[in-house]
């Protein structure tokens, strides 16, 4: 029989809970007292970490559900054991062990620390190919996710083990087969095996290649009227006789139905039908043209930016709530959202509006960090050491707008700029910037005088066609002379201003498949602007480059660059030297800067540069198989050549050294390392000069900045 004291103790005691709970703010339960001081034992004082290196205590902290001044139970606590776990696993640690130990605190409450032990982390020691005749193993790497164990492993933690990182890489394999003329090719096996001597994992990928495919006969129907096929000739990019490519198809397809709604229609739905002949091992494709249903955009939702306007998103778009559904116009506008470089996952889903007719659009982004700093450094044997540290930002305040500083220096000065780039100038398709710029020459040994010049200008810039834009812009300058030791200039006045004002314009057409690391297509310039003030010139640029695959499926690239530039006065004068082109490396590589031209015939011996140029340039480029394509390292071969005519002079004219014009014709070859480094694209130039004048000045080494032109 029950105790009526014992019973009518622990009604008392449960009364008394139900009293105190609300107040507390604890759940209810009938317990007895030994419960109730672990419940008091399980409120949280602080959380702790220990044998943690992996992960720093915030990120930690942020994996984990308990917190100081929560509860916790003996089942969260494990599930936040687990979930630290998991977290290593997945940056290679697969042996590692999460223990949490809960103390007893002072207060009465418990201090919960999470015991790490990181064991040894594991890499993947090789990846490997089977059945890879046609693209190498070096390409392929390039192309996946998983990465093998490197040098730079234990800065860049990119060579952990995962099975889910296999399937996206099967699917990325295939793809990169299909847009290279496979449409058949399958990996049939993607395996990792972990190996314990090495605490490492070997990769095996099997793959199943097929035929290799070209395109055949390409045509355009069309059963809308007034619709000219012919008008669409233009969008195609799958020529008879090239390489089928999956890639290739959609561009098309993508570009026809933006030119049909270019022309008045907007419901126009482009879809390829692609006709296999085995035979010859081609596809025939021919591209419909139909009207497609009248659907309309309701609403789109945009969810994920956390710091980018949703205006800026939905300026990429070309359409809006209440316009024609178009899908290819809707791949476009997910592209270019893609191109802005703020996020590091675009999704867009379709979902049925209020109405048959009418369709919603959630666009889903993960933004990543859009600010970086670039270093970068070089040696010049005239100027030594070069180098120059700059801040970037291309979302300022999430409004999409481009800010940059950089400051540089060298023992023959330093140089500060700053510019400023809205890109939807009044919410139009035209950019909108300013440059601002101090600049400080020294007086040395190597230059005759020094200059301070302060500077700026303001640009507009708007497309033409998809490919080609133009640009206005206008600037003022004045630059004070600095000439006050070694032997007095000849061509300038020590504390002389030159003041200046331009205004030009500029073309830029561009069909390059990847602007940072292009593989195929044409970059080219055209640049006039006059230059007045205490001048009177006109000065003319044309520069161009095309990229092509040499071997595409060994990811070797070759391009052809030609540039070519002339100044005058207007007035019939000579054009003054500080007006002149000066420009050497990047027209011949293995001079120096300023290292060619024709200079003065005075013990000065100083630039007075050159009014015509003309150049050539050819290079390779390509994997070193040494290295893996993951190191971001490349290297290249090149020659390089041009022609320089015309001087800078003065009035009355300077005498010319016989020694800087005996030799118009420029050229050289060489070699390069190219590196994409943390820093910024870094290319170093090991030069061999086959022909200059006899005054020129060479160098055999230069580090710089990797530039398309």
């Amino acid at each position: 029989m029950t105790n009526p004291k014992k019973l009518m103790r622990g009604m008392y005691l449960a009364l008394a809970l139900a009293v105190a709970a609300p107040l507390a703010g604890i759940g209810v339960s009938f317990i007895g007292v030994d419960a109730v001081q672990a419940q008091q034992a399980r409120l949280v004082s602080a959380v702790l970490f220990e044998g943690n290196s992996g992960f720093s205590d915030s990120q930690l902290l942020a994996m984990v559900n308990v917190g100081a001044q929560s509860t916790f139970t003996e089942s969260s606590l494990a599930s936040d054991a687990e979930s630290i776990r998991l977290a290593y696993v997945g940056k290679g640690y697969t042996g590692v062990t999460v223990a949490p130990r809960v103390e007893q605190s002072e207060n009465g409450r418990a201090r919960v620390t999470f015991v790490v032990n990181e064991g040894q982390r594991t890499g993947i020691a090789a990846i490997n190919f089977t059945g890879n005749n046609s693209i190498g193993a070096g390409t392929l790497k390039s192309v996946i996710r998983t990465r093998e164990t490197g040098l730079l492993s234990w800065l860049f933690r990119d060579d952990a083990f995962s099975e889910d990182m296999l399937q996206i890489d099967k699917g990325l394999i295939e793809l990169y087969y299909m847009n290279h003329g496979y449409p058949d090719a399958q990996v049939t096996s993607a395996v990792g095996e972990f190996d314990a001597a090495r605490n490492a994992y070997f990769v095996n990928f099997t793959i199943s290649e097929g035929e290799r495919y070209r395109f055949g006969e390409i045509g355009v129907e069309t059963s809308i009227a007034g619709l000219n096929p012919n008008a669409l000739n233009a969008s195609i990019r799958t020529g008879k006789g090239g390489i089928y490519s999956l890639a290739d198809l959609q561009k098309t397809q993508e570009a026809m139905a933006f030119e049909a709604t270019a022309q008045g229609y907007a419901f126009a739905d482009v879809r390829p039908r692609v006709d296999r002949d085995v035979t010859n091992s081609t596809f025939n494709v021919t591209y419909l043209v139909d009207e497609g249903a009248r659907i309309y955009v309701e609403r789109i939702n945009i969810a994920g930016n956390t710091k980018t306007r949703d205006a800026v998103i939905r300026r990429e778009l070309d359409f809006g709530e209440g316009d024609p559904f178009n899908r290819s116009m809707m791949t476009r506008g997910k592209a270019n959202i893609e191109r802005l470089g703020f996020f590091k996952l675009v999704n867009i889903d379709l979902q049925p509006g209020s109405a048959p007719d009418k369709v919603t659009i959630n666009i889903l982004v993960e933004e990543q960090s859009t600010g970086d700093y670039g270093l970068t450094a070089g040696y010049d044997s005239s100027a030594g050491i070069l180098g120059e540290v700059s801040i970037t930002e291309r979302n300022f305040l999430g409004r999409g707008q481009y800010v940059r500083a950089a400051v540089s220096a060298s023992q023959n000065g330093q140089s500060y700029d700053f510019s400023f780039t809205e890109p939807r100038f009044m919410g139009l398709r035209v950019s909108s910037g300013f440059d601002v710029y101090h600049r400080v020459v020294n007086e040395t040994d190597s230059n005759v005088y020094g200059s301070t010049a302060t500077g700026g200008q303001v640009r507009f810039g708007a497309p033409i066609t998809t490919d080609l834009s133009a640009s206005v812009f206008t600037g003022l300058e004045t630059k004070k002379i600095e000439d006050a030791k070694g032997d007095p200039s000849v061509i300038v006045v020590d504390g002389q201003d030159y003041n200046k004002a331009w205004l030009g314009y500029s073309l830029v057409y561009n069909t390059l498949d990847d602007t940072k690391r292009p593989s195929e297509g044409f970059y080219g310039t055209f640049s006039q602007q006059y230059i007045g003030w205490d001048f009177n010139l006109l000065k003319t640029e044309v520069k161009g480059r095309y990229f092509m695959p040499l071997l595409s499926d060994w990811n070797v690239i070759g391009s052809v660059k030609g540039q070519a530039g002339y100044i005058t006065s207007l007035d019939d004068d000579a054009v003054f030297p500080l007006e002149a082109f000066r420009s050497a490396g990047s027209l011949v590589r293995g001079f120096q800067s300023g290292g060619m031209g024709p200079r003065a015939n005075t013990a000065s011996d100083e630039l007075l540069g050159y009014t015509t140029y003309a150049g050539l340039s050819a290079e390779i480029e390509f994997p070193i198989p040494i290295l893996p394509e993951t190191y971001g390292v490349r290297g290249a071969v090149w020659a390089d050549a041009a022609w320089i005519d015309g001087s800078g002079n003065s009035t009355p004219a300077v005498p010319i050294a016989p020694g800087s014009i005996d030799e118009n014709f420029k050229s050289s070859v060489g070699a390069s390392i190219i590196w994409d480094s943390p820093f910024g694209p870094l290319r170093g130039d090991f030069a061999h000069v086959l022909s200059k004048a006899t005054d020129d000045e060479t160098q055999v080494f230069t580090l710089t900045l990797q530039q398309l032109l």
